[in-house]
Protein backbone atom coordinates (compact mmCIF):
# COMPACT_ATOMS: atom_id res chain seq x y z
CA UNK A 1 0.00 0.00 0.00
CA UNK A 2 1.47 3.51 -0.88
CA UNK A 3 0.90 6.05 1.46
CA UNK A 4 1.26 9.61 0.88
CA UNK A 5 3.93 11.98 1.00
CA UNK A 6 3.45 14.87 3.35
CA UNK A 7 2.61 17.84 1.96
CA UNK A 8 5.24 21.03 2.02
CA UNK A 9 5.22 24.48 1.10
CA UNK A 10 8.49 24.59 -0.45
CA UNK A 11 8.36 26.44 -3.44
CA UNK A 12 11.37 26.04 -5.98
CA UNK A 13 13.27 28.67 -6.63
CA UNK A 14 14.60 29.70 -10.22
CA UNK A 15 18.05 31.00 -8.48
CA UNK A 16 18.52 28.55 -5.84
CA UNK A 17 21.40 25.79 -5.96
CA UNK A 18 23.28 28.15 -9.33
CA UNK A 19 26.50 29.47 -9.59
CA UNK A 20 27.80 31.15 -11.51
CA UNK A 21 31.17 30.37 -13.84
CA UNK A 22 33.48 32.54 -11.78
CA UNK A 23 32.41 30.51 -8.56
CA UNK A 24 32.98 27.45 -10.50
CA UNK A 25 36.46 28.29 -11.73
CA UNK A 26 37.63 29.33 -8.16
CA UNK A 27 36.98 25.84 -6.81
CA UNK A 28 38.94 24.07 -9.31
CA UNK A 29 41.96 22.85 -8.08
CA UNK A 30 45.10 24.88 -9.32
CA UNK A 31 46.89 21.25 -10.47
CA UNK A 32 43.45 19.83 -11.39
CA UNK A 33 43.21 22.63 -14.03
CA UNK A 34 46.79 22.53 -14.79
CA UNK A 35 46.47 19.18 -15.67
CA UNK A 36 43.75 19.82 -17.96
CA UNK A 37 45.29 22.59 -19.54
CA UNK A 38 47.92 20.16 -20.39
CA UNK A 39 46.05 17.90 -21.83
CA UNK A 40 44.50 20.11 -24.44
CA UNK A 41 47.85 21.09 -25.49
CA UNK A 42 49.24 17.71 -26.07
CA UNK A 43 46.10 16.90 -27.76
CA UNK A 44 46.51 20.17 -29.93
CA UNK A 45 50.08 19.38 -30.67
CA UNK A 46 49.45 15.28 -31.17
CA UNK A 47 46.99 16.82 -34.04
CA UNK A 48 49.64 19.11 -35.82
CA UNK A 49 52.63 16.46 -35.79
CA UNK A 50 50.05 13.81 -37.03
CA UNK A 51 48.94 15.99 -39.93
CA UNK A 52 53.04 16.50 -40.67
CA UNK A 53 53.93 13.07 -40.33
CA UNK A 54 51.34 12.35 -42.49
CA UNK A 55 52.23 14.58 -45.72
CA UNK A 56 56.08 13.76 -44.93
CA UNK A 57 55.95 9.65 -44.64
CA UNK A 58 52.04 9.03 -46.05
CA UNK A 59 54.23 7.70 -49.46
CA UNK A 60 57.15 5.87 -47.18
CA UNK A 61 54.32 3.91 -45.33
CA UNK A 62 52.38 3.15 -48.24
CA UNK A 63 55.08 1.95 -50.07
CA UNK A 64 56.28 -0.23 -47.45
CA UNK A 65 52.59 -1.21 -46.81
CA UNK A 66 52.40 -2.34 -51.23
CA UNK A 67 55.76 -4.54 -50.26
CA UNK A 68 54.02 -6.40 -47.50
CA UNK A 69 50.99 -7.26 -48.89
CA UNK A 70 53.09 -8.78 -51.69
CA UNK A 71 55.08 -10.47 -49.54
CA UNK A 72 52.48 -11.98 -47.40
CA UNK A 73 49.85 -13.46 -50.03
CA UNK A 74 48.77 -16.74 -49.91
CA UNK A 75 49.42 -19.06 -52.49
CA UNK A 76 45.74 -20.40 -54.09
CA UNK A 77 47.21 -22.73 -56.43
CA UNK A 78 48.70 -24.51 -53.46
CA UNK A 79 45.40 -24.39 -51.64
CA UNK A 80 43.85 -26.22 -54.31
CA UNK A 81 46.39 -29.33 -54.12
CA UNK A 82 44.95 -30.07 -50.50
CA UNK A 83 43.62 -33.78 -50.09
CA UNK A 84 41.19 -32.98 -47.73
CA UNK A 85 40.30 -29.39 -47.92
CA UNK A 86 37.77 -28.77 -50.69
CA UNK A 87 36.53 -25.06 -51.89
CA UNK A 88 33.15 -26.08 -50.78
CA UNK A 89 34.01 -26.61 -47.20
CA UNK A 90 35.42 -22.62 -46.73
CA UNK A 91 31.72 -20.59 -47.03
CA UNK A 92 31.32 -22.74 -43.43
CA UNK A 93 34.43 -22.19 -41.86
CA UNK A 94 34.06 -18.35 -42.72
CA UNK A 95 30.23 -18.07 -41.30
CA UNK A 96 31.42 -19.87 -37.77
CA UNK A 97 34.81 -17.32 -37.54
CA UNK A 98 31.93 -14.15 -38.18
CA UNK A 99 29.75 -15.08 -35.92
CA UNK A 100 32.85 -15.21 -33.59
CA UNK A 101 34.68 -12.24 -34.50
CA UNK A 102 31.09 -10.64 -33.98
CA UNK A 103 30.45 -12.12 -30.25
CA UNK A 104 34.13 -11.24 -29.07
CA UNK A 105 33.40 -7.51 -30.61
CA UNK A 106 36.95 -7.53 -32.32
CA UNK A 107 38.16 -4.68 -34.52
CA UNK A 108 37.48 -5.23 -38.46
CA UNK A 109 41.21 -5.79 -39.48
CA UNK A 110 41.37 -8.82 -37.11
CA UNK A 111 38.71 -10.92 -39.30
CA UNK A 112 40.67 -10.07 -42.32
CA UNK A 113 43.99 -10.49 -40.78
CA UNK A 114 42.51 -13.90 -39.04
CA UNK A 115 41.19 -15.20 -43.02
CA UNK A 116 45.02 -14.10 -43.77
CA UNK A 117 46.32 -16.11 -41.65
CA UNK A 118 44.60 -19.70 -42.34
CA UNK A 119 45.24 -19.03 -46.41
CA UNK A 120 48.71 -18.67 -45.67
CA UNK A 121 48.94 -21.84 -43.24
CA UNK A 122 46.84 -23.91 -46.17
CA UNK A 123 49.64 -22.62 -48.72
CA UNK A 124 52.32 -24.12 -46.68
CA UNK A 125 50.65 -27.44 -44.47
CA UNK A 126 48.59 -30.41 -45.35
CA UNK A 127 45.18 -29.79 -43.69
CA UNK A 128 43.16 -32.60 -42.48
CA UNK A 129 39.19 -31.95 -42.65
CA UNK A 130 38.68 -32.47 -38.64
CA UNK A 131 41.57 -30.12 -37.92
CA UNK A 132 40.13 -27.41 -40.11
CA UNK A 133 38.04 -25.37 -37.81
CA UNK A 134 40.97 -25.93 -35.39
CA UNK A 135 43.27 -23.80 -37.45
CA UNK A 136 40.75 -21.20 -38.11
CA UNK A 137 40.50 -20.66 -34.22
CA UNK A 138 44.23 -21.02 -33.68
CA UNK A 139 44.28 -17.96 -36.70
CA UNK A 140 41.44 -16.28 -34.84
CA UNK A 141 43.35 -16.11 -31.59
CA UNK A 142 46.29 -15.05 -33.27
CA UNK A 143 45.14 -12.24 -35.10
CA UNK A 144 42.76 -11.13 -31.71
CA UNK A 145 45.90 -11.10 -29.62
CA UNK A 146 48.43 -9.14 -32.53
CA UNK A 147 45.12 -6.23 -33.39
CA UNK A 148 42.45 -6.23 -30.36
CA UNK A 149 42.97 -4.91 -26.82
CA UNK A 150 43.46 -7.64 -24.12
CA UNK A 151 39.84 -7.40 -22.66
CA UNK A 152 38.13 -8.39 -25.89
CA UNK A 153 40.86 -11.73 -26.73
CA UNK A 154 38.90 -14.71 -26.38
CA UNK A 155 40.28 -16.76 -23.92
CA UNK A 156 40.72 -20.92 -25.08
CA UNK A 157 38.16 -22.05 -23.04
CA UNK A 158 35.55 -19.68 -24.72
CA UNK A 159 37.06 -20.96 -28.30
CA UNK A 160 36.72 -24.72 -26.64
CA UNK A 161 33.24 -24.39 -25.75
CA UNK A 162 32.54 -22.56 -29.07
CA UNK A 163 33.48 -25.26 -31.02
CA UNK A 164 31.39 -27.68 -28.67
CA UNK A 165 34.09 -29.40 -26.82
CA UNK A 166 35.38 -31.29 -29.96
CA UNK A 167 38.94 -30.15 -29.38
CA UNK A 168 40.49 -29.71 -25.87
CA UNK A 169 42.42 -27.25 -25.01
CA UNK A 170 45.81 -28.40 -25.58
CA UNK A 171 45.09 -28.57 -28.97
CA UNK A 172 44.87 -24.74 -29.62
CA UNK A 173 47.36 -24.61 -27.80
CA UNK A 174 49.78 -26.59 -30.14
CA UNK A 175 47.87 -25.18 -33.24
CA UNK A 176 48.44 -21.84 -32.47
CA UNK A 177 52.33 -22.96 -31.87
CA UNK A 178 52.29 -25.19 -34.86
CA UNK A 179 50.68 -21.67 -36.92
CA UNK A 180 53.07 -19.44 -35.86
CA UNK A 181 56.50 -21.49 -36.76
CA UNK A 182 54.94 -22.52 -39.58
CA UNK A 183 54.40 -18.57 -41.09
CA UNK A 184 57.98 -18.00 -39.73
CA UNK A 185 56.42 -15.53 -36.69
CA UNK A 186 55.68 -12.98 -39.27
CA UNK A 187 51.86 -12.05 -38.31
CA UNK A 188 51.88 -8.70 -39.92
CA UNK A 189 49.49 -8.33 -42.75
CA UNK A 190 48.36 -4.87 -44.08
CA UNK A 191 44.43 -5.62 -44.34
CA UNK A 192 41.96 -4.49 -46.98
CA UNK A 193 40.45 -2.02 -43.94
CA UNK A 194 43.74 -0.18 -43.50
CA UNK A 195 44.24 0.53 -47.26
CA UNK A 196 40.57 1.45 -47.05
CA UNK A 197 41.63 4.37 -44.28
CA UNK A 198 44.19 5.69 -46.03
CA UNK A 199 41.89 5.74 -49.05
CA UNK A 200 39.60 7.70 -46.88
CA UNK A 201 41.64 9.67 -44.45
CA UNK A 202 41.10 12.92 -45.98
CA UNK A 203 37.44 12.66 -47.39
CA UNK A 204 34.11 13.42 -45.18
CA UNK A 205 33.00 10.50 -43.17
CA UNK A 206 30.25 8.86 -45.12
CA UNK A 207 29.22 5.93 -43.74
CA UNK A 208 27.06 4.03 -45.98
CA UNK A 209 30.42 4.12 -48.54
CA UNK A 210 32.43 2.71 -45.72
CA UNK A 211 30.11 0.05 -44.72
CA UNK A 212 29.49 -0.81 -48.26
CA UNK A 213 33.29 -1.14 -49.02
CA UNK A 214 33.55 -3.32 -45.68
CA UNK A 215 30.90 -5.63 -47.13
CA UNK A 216 32.00 -6.34 -50.65
CA UNK A 217 35.36 -6.92 -49.29
CA UNK A 218 33.99 -9.21 -46.57
CA UNK A 219 32.07 -11.17 -49.60
CA UNK A 220 35.19 -11.34 -51.66
CA UNK A 221 36.80 -13.74 -48.77
CA UNK A 222 34.43 -16.71 -49.49
CA UNK A 223 35.61 -16.82 -53.35
CA UNK A 224 38.71 -18.46 -54.75
CA UNK A 225 39.63 -15.51 -57.12
CA UNK A 226 40.16 -13.29 -54.43
CA UNK A 227 42.45 -15.21 -52.28
CA UNK A 228 45.80 -14.43 -53.47
CA UNK A 229 44.79 -10.99 -55.19
CA UNK A 230 46.56 -7.88 -53.31
CA UNK A 231 44.59 -6.12 -51.05
CA UNK A 232 45.22 -2.75 -51.94
CA UNK A 233 43.82 -3.61 -55.45
CA UNK A 234 40.44 -5.25 -53.64
CA UNK A 235 40.38 -1.86 -51.59
CA UNK A 236 40.55 0.60 -54.46
CA UNK A 237 38.08 -1.75 -56.23
CA UNK A 238 35.52 -2.23 -53.36
CA UNK A 239 35.69 1.56 -52.63
CA UNK A 240 34.99 2.36 -56.18
CA UNK A 241 32.14 -0.02 -56.41
CA UNK A 242 30.49 1.14 -53.17
CA UNK A 243 30.79 5.11 -54.63
CA UNK A 244 29.17 3.49 -58.18
CA UNK A 245 26.08 1.72 -56.37
CA UNK A 246 25.38 4.93 -53.93
CA UNK A 247 25.63 7.38 -56.39
CA UNK A 248 28.43 9.62 -55.18
CA UNK A 249 31.09 11.56 -56.60
CA UNK A 250 34.22 9.10 -57.56
CA UNK A 251 37.69 10.54 -56.28
CA UNK A 252 39.90 12.76 -58.53
CA UNK A 253 42.37 11.72 -61.20
CA UNK A 254 45.42 12.34 -59.07
CA UNK A 255 44.21 10.27 -55.70
CA UNK A 256 45.78 7.28 -54.68
CA UNK A 257 42.41 5.47 -55.19
CA UNK A 258 41.86 6.55 -58.26
CA UNK A 259 43.73 4.14 -60.13
CA UNK A 260 41.62 0.89 -59.49
CA UNK A 261 41.58 -2.53 -61.02
CA UNK A 262 38.44 -2.45 -63.93
CA UNK A 263 38.88 -6.30 -64.37
CA UNK A 264 38.86 -6.45 -60.01
CA UNK A 265 35.79 -4.78 -59.53
CA UNK A 266 33.88 -5.91 -62.06
CA UNK A 267 35.23 -9.14 -60.25
CA UNK A 268 33.12 -8.15 -56.99
CA UNK A 269 30.25 -7.06 -58.49
CA UNK A 270 29.77 -10.52 -60.27
CA UNK A 271 29.69 -12.00 -56.56
CA UNK A 272 27.30 -9.43 -54.87
CA UNK A 273 23.96 -11.45 -55.64
CA UNK A 274 23.90 -14.43 -53.16
CA UNK A 275 25.93 -13.14 -50.24
CA UNK A 276 26.32 -15.59 -46.92
CA UNK A 277 23.33 -15.34 -44.94
CA UNK A 278 24.89 -14.61 -41.29
CA UNK A 279 27.06 -11.75 -43.46
CA UNK A 280 23.72 -10.43 -44.81
CA UNK A 281 22.49 -10.33 -41.19
CA UNK A 282 25.66 -9.02 -39.94
CA UNK A 283 25.52 -5.86 -41.92
CA UNK A 284 21.88 -5.43 -41.80
CA UNK A 285 21.77 -3.77 -38.38
CA UNK A 286 21.63 0.22 -38.23
CA UNK A 287 25.54 -0.34 -36.94
CA UNK A 288 26.27 -0.97 -40.38
CA UNK A 289 23.96 1.53 -41.63
CA UNK A 290 21.78 -1.54 -43.13
CA UNK A 291 24.18 -1.85 -46.03
CA UNK A 292 23.04 -4.98 -47.10
CA UNK A 293 19.86 -4.15 -47.31
CA UNK A 294 20.02 -1.03 -49.55
CA UNK A 295 22.00 -3.43 -51.70
CA UNK A 296 19.68 -5.91 -51.93
CA UNK A 297 17.36 -3.12 -53.35
CA UNK A 298 19.63 -1.85 -55.46
CA UNK A 299 20.48 -5.23 -56.88
CA UNK A 300 17.04 -5.81 -57.58
CA UNK A 301 16.18 -2.30 -59.66
CA UNK A 302 19.20 -3.05 -61.57
CA UNK A 303 17.44 -6.94 -62.53
CA UNK A 304 14.23 -5.57 -63.49
CA UNK A 305 15.64 -2.96 -65.67
CA UNK A 306 17.68 -5.64 -67.01
CA UNK A 307 14.85 -7.75 -68.02
CA UNK A 308 12.36 -4.78 -69.24
CA UNK A 309 9.88 -5.37 -66.70
CA UNK A 310 10.39 -2.33 -64.98
CA UNK A 311 8.78 0.68 -65.84
CA UNK A 312 9.46 4.24 -65.27
CA UNK A 313 6.66 6.09 -63.11
CA UNK A 314 4.70 8.22 -65.63
CA UNK A 315 2.47 11.08 -64.14
CA UNK A 316 -1.04 10.39 -64.18
CA UNK A 317 -3.02 11.87 -67.35
CA UNK A 318 -6.07 14.14 -65.96
CA UNK A 319 -9.27 13.56 -67.98
CA UNK A 320 -10.95 16.61 -68.97
CA UNK A 321 -13.91 17.88 -66.98
CA UNK A 322 -16.15 18.19 -70.25
CA UNK A 323 -15.39 14.37 -71.08
CA UNK A 324 -15.43 12.53 -67.89
CA UNK A 325 -18.45 10.12 -67.57
CA UNK A 326 -21.53 11.04 -65.82
CA UNK A 327 -21.03 8.06 -63.28
CA UNK A 328 -24.66 9.58 -61.15
CA UNK A 329 -23.35 11.55 -58.93
CA UNK A 330 -25.63 14.16 -58.08
CA UNK A 331 -24.22 17.56 -58.04
CA UNK A 332 -20.77 16.56 -59.44
CA UNK A 333 -21.41 16.49 -63.10
CA UNK A 334 -23.91 17.00 -65.66
CA UNK A 335 -24.83 14.29 -68.42
CA UNK A 336 -23.77 15.37 -71.57
CA UNK A 337 -25.90 14.86 -74.82
CA UNK A 338 -23.36 12.68 -76.87
CA UNK A 339 -22.71 14.58 -80.36
CA UNK A 340 -22.36 12.61 -83.45
CA UNK A 341 -19.98 13.68 -86.33
CA UNK A 342 -20.25 16.95 -88.17
CA UNK A 343 -20.40 17.17 -91.67
CA UNK A 344 -19.30 20.22 -92.43
CA UNK A 345 -17.92 21.48 -88.72
CA UNK A 346 -20.88 23.47 -88.39
CA UNK A 347 -23.48 22.35 -85.13
CA UNK A 348 -27.15 21.31 -86.87
CA UNK A 349 -29.48 24.10 -85.78
CA UNK A 350 -32.62 23.18 -83.48
CA UNK A 351 -35.90 22.72 -85.10
CA UNK A 352 -38.14 25.78 -85.06
CA UNK A 353 -41.31 25.10 -82.81
CA UNK A 354 -44.48 25.07 -85.84
CA UNK A 355 -46.65 27.19 -83.95
CA UNK A 356 -47.84 31.29 -85.14
CA UNK A 357 -46.10 32.31 -81.95
CA UNK A 358 -42.50 31.37 -83.07
CA UNK A 359 -43.86 30.99 -86.80
CA UNK A 360 -44.36 35.09 -86.99
CA UNK A 361 -47.96 34.80 -87.07
CA UNK A 362 -47.74 32.01 -90.47
CA UNK A 363 -49.88 29.21 -89.09
CA UNK A 364 -48.68 25.52 -89.76
CA UNK A 365 -49.03 22.22 -90.46
CA UNK A 366 -49.27 21.23 -86.65
CA UNK A 367 -50.60 24.41 -85.12
CA UNK A 368 -53.16 24.73 -82.65
CA UNK A 369 -55.71 27.69 -81.38
CA UNK A 370 -53.76 27.65 -78.00
CA UNK A 371 -50.89 29.10 -80.79
CA UNK A 372 -52.64 32.89 -81.21
CA UNK A 373 -52.60 33.52 -77.63
CA UNK A 374 -48.98 32.39 -77.55
CA UNK A 375 -45.75 35.59 -77.59
CA UNK A 376 -45.49 36.71 -81.59
CA UNK A 377 -41.75 36.91 -82.35
CA UNK A 378 -39.95 39.95 -81.75
CA UNK A 379 -40.70 42.73 -84.39
CA UNK A 380 -38.56 43.36 -87.24
CA UNK A 381 -37.27 47.07 -87.96
CA UNK A 382 -39.33 48.36 -91.08
CA UNK A 383 -37.02 48.84 -94.36
CA UNK A 384 -37.10 52.65 -94.89
CA UNK A 385 -36.10 53.55 -90.98
CA UNK A 386 -32.55 55.07 -91.50
CA UNK A 387 -29.65 53.76 -89.34
CA UNK A 388 -27.69 57.09 -89.10
CA UNK A 389 -31.06 58.71 -87.07
CA UNK A 390 -29.94 59.10 -83.49
CA UNK A 391 -33.55 58.70 -82.70
CA UNK A 392 -33.41 55.57 -80.48
CA UNK A 393 -35.74 53.04 -81.53
CA UNK A 394 -39.38 52.67 -79.88
CA UNK A 395 -39.65 48.53 -79.42
CA UNK A 396 -42.90 49.08 -77.65
CA UNK A 397 -44.99 51.44 -80.67
CA UNK A 398 -43.63 49.03 -83.03
CA UNK A 399 -44.62 45.87 -81.01
CA UNK A 400 -48.57 47.30 -80.30
CA UNK A 401 -48.76 48.50 -83.92
CA UNK A 402 -47.78 45.23 -85.57
CA UNK A 403 -50.28 43.93 -83.13
CA UNK A 404 -53.13 46.27 -84.77
CA UNK A 405 -52.22 45.96 -88.38
CA UNK A 406 -49.90 44.16 -90.16
CA UNK A 407 -49.14 46.21 -92.75
CA UNK A 408 -45.63 47.15 -92.98
CA UNK A 409 -45.00 50.53 -91.48
CA UNK A 410 -43.69 53.67 -94.25
CA UNK A 411 -40.62 54.33 -92.13
CA UNK A 412 -37.40 55.41 -93.52
CA UNK A 413 -34.75 52.57 -93.10
CA UNK A 414 -31.52 51.96 -94.77
CA UNK A 415 -30.69 48.08 -94.59
CA UNK A 416 -27.11 48.23 -93.50
CA UNK A 417 -26.85 44.76 -92.80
Amino acid sequence: MAFPRPGSSYQPCDTFFVESADDVHHRIDPKEQAKLIARERQYAIADQLSTLAKEEYLDDCLSHMLEMDGSTLPDVESIDIQTEIQWFMRPYLLDFLIEAHAAFQLQPSTLFLTINLLDRYCSKRVVYKRHYQLVGCSALLIAAKYGDKKEHVPTIRELKSMCCSLYDEDMFLQMEWHVLQTLGWTIGHPTVDSFLNIALVDKPYDPEVEHLALYILEISLFHREFVSRPSADLAKAALALSRCILNRRQPHHTEWASEYDSATLVGLSQQLHQPSQVLYRKYSSGHYSRISKLLEQFLAHQAAIASGTYAPPSPPTEIPVESKPYAGEVGLATPQKPCGNQPHGYLTPPITPENEGFNNGVPGPNATKTASNMCPASPTPPPTISFSDTQMYDAESVYSHCQQSPQPSHMDFTVAY
